[in-house]
């Protein structure tokens, strides 16, 4: 490896570090499991995706969307912290098991709405849970129980608490650049606010747990394996989802082409043995990794670099972690809560499409004030249904009138007594559940027509709704003794209609690849009917 590449990573690894530390800190205090948990987080996950995952500087460890889910599934284990590492256990296994499968892609497709509506409610329910703690109270597992009690908080405030919080929020938010371009403005408030507490001597709650030695060994809770799964799969595919938009952040700073399978694979391998040491699990985080390849980083080095200065600091500096007052982690949190808010949605709403802003909301709401992975779930079933119909919409039927010189005759005799007629319909768009019904209800303007030449524009296959609506129609014409002709473009369709039997109910030679061959076959059909009355 070249000397300035090793270089770039370690200024990589250096500033990825820098901005982890309050973050982990602060990401295991709001779980409700403690600092250190939130530190050896970061250092596992960083050293496990570097070792295992690919070759770029790709920084993990816990992360907004992560900690919510983390501490929505202590709540649910009744606070036991046992039970939590036994749900980070089966997660990783459940990372692993989608690692090798189809599923990475499915993120490609999910809607931007509801990715936009997940983060803002992620960045609101951090500011959410911080209040309580920035006014120096104890804090609450849920934005629901934080609101509650919110009255409560503002009116028992610790004065120094409070007065340390926003302390540290002057220093982060009006910290000139020239300064955080050599120090984070997030570090420098917990250095500054830190100091202030310990040389005026203030009475304020502070971090506690970050001990100078290696973490030991927890004996993980399995007993009621029932309750753990539906927690463990919701943060699998929360931090399997981030770590996939996290990559495509990283790919696209570091023009590289990572395997999404083994990214996955590797944070499910660090997430299982941050389970074993008591750690928080996390996923890949967009902000420390897009900070870390500006620096200089390239290599999956930066990431380990990143492990090791996170693991120096715990060895060396867990004394002052300590003493890190928790009003001032709250004020770190708030600022990580804004980041997450997709001001850029937020930028342009009056001009968004109103069905795309429903969709946000929604997820939005239910994700601050129900679950996360219902709001997910939500918002993506009704993303697919709001496409449905606009293509539904798109979709037409279009007729038109067939007229032979040779036939004209024959028909004109025929008019008066049977209204006999060939008539072409067009099905412009896709023929799918979203149009089979609109498609069907024009089928009730052809009262009179002999034959009806079907002509499906689409070479998309049918889904199994337009097969039944197609059967449907077929069942409608021949009770009013309409004789039904097919024209379709892909061969996969017609395999498809013979292997449902569909084939047979139309007639094999009433279905044609091409416009003019049904008509012509129509027209043949009509001068026999038309001889055959003659006669």
């Amino acid at each position: 490896m070249k000397k300035t590449k090793i270089l770039g990573d370690l200024t990589g690894g250096v500033l990825g570090a820098v901005i982890a530390l309050p973050q982990a800190l602060a990401f295991g205090v709001a779980i409700g499991v403690g600092a250190a948990s939130g530190l050896w987080g970061a250092v596992i996950l960083c050293f496990t995706v570097g070792v295992f995952g690919c070759n770029q500087p790709l920084l993990s460890g816990p992360t907004g969307p992560a900690a919510i889910v983390t501490a929505s599934a202590l709540a649910t284990l009744g606070g036991k912290p046992e039970a939590l590492f036994a749900v980070i256990f089966l997660a990783g296994i459940f990372q692993i098991i989608i690692s090798r499968t189809k599923l990475i892609d499915i993120v490609k497709y999910i809607p931007y709405p509801v990715i936009s509506g997940f983060m803002n409610a992620v960045g609101t329910i951090l500011i959410i849970l911080q209040l309580s703690p920035f006014f120096g109270n104890k804090s609450f597992a849920t934005p629901l129980l934080a609101l509650k009690n919110l009255s409560y908080s503002m009116l028992n405030i610790n004065e120094n608490a409070f007065t340390i919080g926003l302390l540290a929020l002057a220093v982060i938010f009006w910290t000139p650049k020239k300064i955080t371009n050599i120090i984070p403005s997030q570090i420098l408030a917990l250095i500054i606010t830190t100091l202030a507490a310990v040389l005026y001597g203030l009475e304020l709650p502070t971090v506690q747990g970050v001990s100078a030695h290696l973490p030991n060994i927890i004996w993980a809770d399995f007993s009621n394996l029932k309750m753990l799964i539906i927690p463990a799969l919701i943060i699998a595919i929360v931090c399997s989802s981030e770590s996939l938009l996290t990559n495509l952040v990283v790919d696209s700073l570091t023009k590289t082409n990572c395997n999404n399978n083994k990214m996955v694979l590797s944070q499910g391998i660090g997430n299982i043995i941050c389970s074993l040491f008591g750690a928080i699990c996390g996923s890949g985080a967009t902000m420390r990794s897009a900070a870390a390849i500006k620096a200089g980083g390239a290599t999956r080095f930066c990431s380990i670099f990143c492990a090791i200065i996170l693991l120096l600091i715990i060895l060396f500096a867990s004394d002052f972690a300590n003493k890190i007052p928790l009003s001032a982690l709250a004020a770190v949190l708030f600022k990580v809560g804004l980041d997450i808010v997709d001001t850029k949605l937020l930028k342009v709403v009056k001009y968004a499409p109103k069905q795309d802003l429903f969709v946000m909301l929604a997820v939005f709401l239910l994700t601050i004030f129900y679950d996360i992975i219902i709001a997910v779930s939500t918002g993506i079933v009704l993303s697919a249904l709001i496409f449905a119909k606009q293509l539904a919409d798109k979709t037409n039927v279009k007729f038109k009138d067939i007229e032979d010189k040779h036939t004209i005759e024959l028909e004109k005799k025929l008019q008066d007594e049977t209204g006999y007629k060939i008539r072409v319909v067009h099905i412009l768009g896709e023929f799918f559940f979203g149009s089979a019904t609109q498609i069907i209800s024009h089928f009730e303007e052809i009262l009179g027509t002999k034959f009806l030449i079907i002509c499906y524009e689409s070479e998309n296959t049918f889904d199994i709704s337009a097969i039944f609506a197609l059967e449907d129609i077929i069942t409608r014409l021949k009770s009013q003794e309409i004789i039904p002709h097919l024209v379709i473009k892909n061969s996969q369709i017609f395999e498809q209609l013979e292997k449902l039997n569909i084939a047979d109910q139309i007639g094999k030679e009433n279905i044609f690849c091409n416009e003019e061959e049904a008509i012509n076959h129509a027209k043949n059909l009509l001068k026999l009917e038309a001889i055959k009355k003659r006669n």
